[in-house]
């Protein structure tokens, strides 16, 4: 076939771009993307003809086609979704959700200039670190304080700081891995310390500790194992125990909380898990924990403790590559501030908020929702509510559950890939719905939801093939 007569009935680069059609685009996304664009398309008409015989597509279609590769280019690959797993702090689900406080402050720092590292009193360069310092030294007790992007940073900038090329004794059955495949003897090694292992897995004592200290001991350190708990036979030595016995020795005491938390947890039915005030009134020299998980804050690892040790901390080169910014800066400072009135905690935080939520409270939201529900899945299953159990996530109080209710779609098909493909269909709406499968169910834990709309006003957009 002689293409050449065909190839010239395709629409020019320029045709195009000067089309009425076409004009809006141009000025939404400029010349230079809609340029690019066009002629992508246009090789790929060309390409096609070569191959066979086919129809040469109208101007129109040809923007038609361009606007929705301009969107699909353009869209951001992250986005909001609905969290119905039934995991709290759902680590690949962003963990803490933030109060609305801290949402206000950082949309309003991130407009313009702020004072982050300039001191108003005195017209000079100031300290990031004073932004928050005051509130989390208030709430915790701790002489001084510094924050970076995550706990990881935190153990790895204290040790890298107090113990490079030292030792530093911990109990086996504190190696703890931390997620992401990332374990404690790692985080230890890159830090520059030499990690001493002490006591066994399940049985770590005091003497262990005494023994292992020696010329070349740079402090003593306790992982409190947030993600994993030891039952049955098992002996360990508290905060107090090692306080006093590196005290005794001249060296601090580090104590990693991991999760950390700044309240007690068992008004909200839980068990008690330790707070960032308890280490420290223990006689931790120095305390590290996340800010976004039991806190419920934005990602950050915050160091508190003995003002020298954190001067030291901070005068360490590696504090500038693991600080935070300043929209996690403002949002963790409007998050502690929220701690100054307890009584409202759960009011204002999402977190404590959602392990605070009653059965009968989640039940209420079921029953609201699954008539949304009914009609647009009776072709492809049944939906019901049952009982279920939530979990806290993020390594935090791991054999913990919290009895919730969820909405439980089971397929007419009982195969794998019905189930599959509704799974994914509520994966691919607008706002994206995750579930969890159990027992070739869709279950949808509404502890989280907080807004019924939220799901309902899409599902006219549900397409299950």
């Amino acid at each position: 076939m002689n293409s050449r007569p065909v190839f010239a009935q395709i629409p020019s680069v320029d045709r195009v771009i000067g089309s009425e059609a076409c004009k809006f685009l141009v000025a939404k996304h400029g010349r230079s993307v809609v340029t690019t664009g066009v002629r992508a398309i246009l090789a790929s008409i060309r390409s096609e003809l070569t191959e066979s015989d086919t129809d040469i597509p109208s101007v129109t279609t040809i923007v038609d086609l361009l606007r929705h590769n301009i969107e699909e280019t353009q869209r951001p690959s992250l986005k909001p979704v609905i969290n119905l797993t039934g995991t709290v702090l759902h680590t690949n689900l962003g963990r803490a959700s933030l109060p609305e406080e801290a949402i206000s402050g950082m949309v309003k720092i991130a407009r313009g200039p702020s004072n982050l590292e300039y001191d108003l009193d005195a017209g000079k360069r100031g300290d990031r670190d004073d932004h928050l310092e005051r509130a989390i030294t208030g709430i915790t007790g701790a002489e001084a304080a510094t924050v970076v992007n995550n706990n990881a940073a935190a153990v790895l900038l204290t040790l890298n700081s107090l113990a490079r090329e030292k030792e530093v004794p911990v109990s086996r059955g504190e190696l703890v891995e931390i997620g992401g495949s990332f374990r404690i003897p790692e985080i230890m090694a890159q830090s520059g310390c030499k990690l001493v292992e002490v006591g066994s897995t399940n049985r770590t004592h005091l003497r262990d500790y005494q023994q292992a200290i020696g010329e070349k001991t740079a402090l003593l350190m306790k992982v409190h194992t947030s993600n994993y708990e030891i039952k049955g036979f098992t002996s360990s030595v508290t905060d107090q125990e090692l306080a006093e016995l590196a005290s005794s020795r001249h060296i601090p005491f580090v104590t990693d909380l991991g999760s950390g938390t700044l309240v007690d947890l068992s008004p909200f039915g839980l068990p008690h898990e330790p707070t960032a005030q308890e280490a420290i009134d223990a006689g931790a020299d120095i305390v590290t924990f996340s800010g976004d998980k039991l806190l419920g804050g934005p990602q950050a690892g915050i160091i508190i403790g003995k003002r020298e040790l954190i001067a030291t901390i901070k005068a360490n080169p590696l504090k500038r590559a693991l600080r935070i910014d300043k929209m996690t800066m403002v949002a963790l400072a409007e998050v502690l501030n929220l701690y100054k009135d307890p009584d409202r905690l759960c009011d204002r935080i999402p977190t404590l908020r959602y392990l605070a939520r009653s059965v009968q409270e989640i039940e209420e939201m079921a029953r609201e929702i699954l008539p949304s529900l009914l009609p647009v899945l009776s072709n492809y299953a049944t939906v019901d509510i049952v009982g279920v159990h939530s979990q806290i996530g993020s390594g935090s109080l791991p054999l913990e559950l919290l009895p919730s209710k969820a909405i439980r779609i089971q397929p007419h098909k009982p195969s794998d890939k019905q189930l599959q493909q509704i799974t994914k269909a509520f994966r691919h709406l607008p706002t994206p719905v995750i579930g969890r499968i159990h027992d070739g169910e869709l279950l949808f834990d509404l502890r989280t939801m907080e807004q019924p709309a939220d799901l309902t006003e899409q599902l006219s957009q549900l397409d299950i093939p």
